[in-house]
């Protein structure tokens, strides 16, 4: 589907627009029975099917589809009991398509679809409504209305609601960013990020701060400083060190001292972003750092440093991934074990790593396949081999 979708949009420059939107107009159409019956849970059919829903609205307007025509499907293809509800169609990409008039019309359509369904249900009692798809396609259409005629107050009404959820101030900070509102987005952005502590605003604060890099790149650390207290990670930590540019020295100490309550996010963010795999291994020790993920990547890099200094920890993870049967986990305890071998090998701890083979062997005799992945790797039967 994506490499039918590539060879349609590269021949739009050569082709009669007549004929794209044809070939666009039955993709479509194919591709929404495809996926009605079909497993998406890689996502792949529903991104072929957005970049032809992308492709639709220019393809119409390029060949001067009749609006009449175009006002019927996008009606048939958003409130048809028959068609997937996967999808929205944004009347803004279809503005070009209808000019003034068909927007008049696909306006009456929609005043059309919503007199037919009865009273308006509770935002709580919409999701139970029995046609709480029709309800959620007018409020998406509504919301997207509003963006076509950059009308503040319909913008705020119907993204921010009764601005109870972090999410809708968002939603409406997004809105005015798209109408080039830059100055009421970023407000409308803080009011979401000071919610609460919440994962949407905290999702909301970064944006936030993505306007102001933007747009207001003299405010973006102190953002980003004050997004690291509220929500002290290596994730925004590692943002800050990057807004901080030349004044990072100033915050490290207490970026670091902040972090130290979490040992993952102190390590990850020393070994990560800063990049001083030395500062992580000791950061990782005296902070009983837990995460065998981060002691694994952390391991990656100091064994650069001193290679047998990691053998404990490979040996700790070995054993962490023996706990479990099953062949994907003796692969990896076999392939650790081999990393093992080389880096003690010519040391004096080479043969304390074959002795742990040996005993791994023998702890491990009755699981056939693990002595199969072991001998797949290479690693010895017994210490004298």
């Amino acid at each position: 589907m994506h490499e039918a979708v590539d060879i349609l949009e590269n021949a739009i420059p050569t082709t009669d627009p007549a004929e794209i939107y044809t070939v666009t107009h039955k993709a479509l159409a194919s591709a929404i029975r495809v996926i009605a019956r079909a497993d998406d849970s890689s996502g792949v059919i529903g991104d072929a099917c957005r970049r032809l829903l992308d492709l639709h609205p220019k393809a119409a307007a390029a060949a001067k589809t009749p609006v009449d025509k175009l006002v019927d499907w996008m009606i048939t293809f958003q409130f048809d009991d028959d068609q997937v509800d996967y999808f929205e169609l944004d009347p803004v990409a279809y503005a070009p398509a209808l000019g003034d008039v068909g927007m008049a019309a696909y306006r009456r359509r929609l005043s059309e679809v919503e007199a037919g369904l009865g009273p308006r249900p509770s935002e709580e009692d919409r999701w139970t409504s029995r046609h709480s798809h029709e309800w959620f396609a007018l409020d998406w259409n509504a919301q997207r209305l509003a963006v076509l005629d950059r009308d503040i107050d319909a913008i705020i009404r119907t993204h921010a609601k009764d601005r109870r959820v972090a999410a809708w101030l968002e939603d409406t900070a997004e809105a005015f960013e798209e109408i080039g509102e830059i100055d009421v987005a970023i407000d409308w952005a803080k009011q979401a990020s000071d919610f609460d502590h919440g994962h949407q605003s905290q999702k909301a604060a970064d944006y936030r701060c993505r306007l102001l890099e933007e747009h207001r790149p003299d405010e973006a650390l102190n953002a980003r400083l004050a997004m690291f207290r509220r929500w002290p990670s290596s994730t925004t930590a590692a943002r800050l060190h990057k807004a901080a540019g030349k004044a990072w020295p100033e915050l490290r100490d207490e970026v670091v001292a902040t972090l130290a309550a979490s040992p993952n996010d102190a390590a990850l963010l020393v070994l990560l972003t800063l990049k001083e795999p030395q500062f992580a291994w000791e950061l990782a020790h005296s902070l009983a750092l837990d995460s065998d993920h981060t002691w694994a990547e952390l391991v990656k890099s100091y064994e650069k440093i001193d290679p047998t200094a990691v053998l404990p920890i490979h040996q700790r993870l070995v054993e962490k991934e023996l706990a479990n049967a099953g062949a994907q986990y003796y692969r990896l305890a076999a392939r650790r074990l081999g990393k093992m071998r080389k880096l003690a090998a010519g040391t004096e701890h080479a043969a304390d790593v074959d002795d742990l083979i040996a005993r791994l062997r023998e702890t491990h005799q009755r699981r056939p396949r693990l002595q199969q992945e072991f001998d797949r790797a290479g690693l010895p039967r017994s210490q004298e081999t």
